[in-house]
């Protein structure tokens, strides 16, 4: 599926101040150390396309959650890491609010290729409330609008969709990929088509697994969310992760798979821990006959199986298309990471065989980037949230407000 929105290339930019929606909000540690800027280097491609076509270009991201104006979250960090990964010869301003007397000084008298990044947008309360004069005051420091932040494209907030009311919007060119492989998986995926879904909750994919299930020839369940599938076959769960009130849509989404031919997968064996720790006693059980004392003494599940991890490696080798988000137990937690690094390896194989192989953002992309497996998956997204948006057939609010193709 090609993307129905005009992008960077389809607008002249040259000596004009673009105001580009990047998602700078990286991981910072206890003395605001970047620990990870993969989501800064992905902006790259997008910003070195304006710096060449002679724009000015103005950089506006979130960073956490904060609750009004914090140090902790400032973005200057990032500038500084920008002015590294741009070199001496890209000059990276860095100003301390995003909209106000200082913000327009500083972009009326940036030059065609200087890079102006403007403080959290979420310093400003009216940012997620979308309110139209906070928006107005952030499109009055340039002359065009790009959305490259894609991770934050399923929110309709100030510097996502509100902007475009007051810009010519187009789309970046990190935003044009992301939804090019996404909506070609969808549209039309090369066969066998797998989906790997882990993580939690059933309640945050419901939406997913239905839309999936129309597309897929099979469907992995693992993590947290594979207990409540499993509970509503009546299998032993010990004090598990349970969504007690998604018990009758887990066993609707089974019946379904059925009903249409999909393969759905749930774990054969798990890893039962007495507690959730890494030295607690833990043991690999068969489904089909739970040991008395785990379910009376309310073991908890926290990885799949050695057997279903590698039925799980398995049928995502012999994929041609894979799309994984989640993780199959709690991988952050060694030795709970085996089934997830199983998963990941899978992954990685199945991409040297030919396969497309994607990664919906999230705690998958964590593991992989553990592992050192990125580079031989496909595409790795960097929205968890809008990736699983965009499965579910979805239309992300801030890729919608962008202007449309000609027909």
């Amino acid at each position: 599926m090609a993307l129905r929105k005009l992008t960077v290339r389809d607008v002249d930019v040259r000596g004009r101040r673009v105001l580009v929606r990047v998602d700078f909000n990286v991981p910072l540690d206890d003395k605001g150390n970047i620990t990870d800027d993969t989501r800064i280097r992905a902006s790259l491609p997008t910003i070195k396309y304006l710096l060449e076509e002679g724009a000015a270009v103005i950089l506006m991201s979130h960073l956490g959650r904060p609750k009004g104006r914090d140090p902790r979250y400032s973005l200057a960090p990032v500038a500084a890491r920008l002015q590294q990964l741009l070199g001496p010869d890209v000059p990276v301003k860095f100003v301390s609010d995003c909209i106000g007397l200082d913000a327009l000084d500083a972009a009326l008298h940036l030059q065609p290729g200087e890079v102006l990044l403007l403080e959290n947008v979420r310093f400003h309360p009216e940012e997620e409330a979308n309110d139209p004069i906070f928006a107005r005051q952030l499109a009055e420091l340039a002359d065009v609008y790009v959305n490259d932040a894609f991770g934050s494209a399923h929110r309709a907030h100030a510097s996502t969709e509100g902007v475009t009311r007051y810009l010519p919007s187009v789309a970046g060119l990190l935003m044009e990929r992301e939804l090019n492989i996404l909506g070609s998986i969808l549209e039309s995926p090369e066969r066998p088509f797998v989906a790997v879904l882990g993580g939690a909750k059933i309640s945050d994919k419901i939406g997913v697994i239905g839309n999936l299930l129309d597309r897929v020839d099979t469907l992995v369940i693992g993590g947290g969310m594979a207990n409540t599938f499993l509970k509503a076959l009546d299998f032993q769960v010990g004090r598990s992760l349970v969504e007690e009130d998604r018990l009758k849509d887990a066993e609707a989404l089974v019946g379904r798979a059925e009903l249409q031919g999909v393969r759905l997968l749930l774990p054969r064996d798990v890893v039962f821990a007495r507690e959730v720790r890494p030295d607690a006693e833990h043991q690999v059980v068969d489904l089909r006959s739970v040991p008395e004392h785990i379910a009376v003494q309310g073991w908890r599940i926290v990885d799949i199986g050695p057997e279903t991890a590698g039925h799980y490696g398995s049928v995502i080798r012999e994929a041609r298309t894979v799309f994984w988000n989640g993780p199959m137990g709690i991988f952050e937690m060694p030795p709970f990471d085996a089934g997830t690094r199983a998963v990941a390896q899978a992954m990685c194989d199945a991409t040297r065989n030919g396969a497309t192989t994607v990664v919906g953002g999230g705690d998958s992309v964590a593991a992989i980037e553990q592992m050192g497996l990125a580079d031989c998956i496909t595409h790795i997204s960097t929205g968890g949230g809008a990736s699983l948006e965009v499965l579910e057939g979805k239309t992300l609010p801030g890729v919608a407000a962008l202007m449309d193709r000609p027909e």
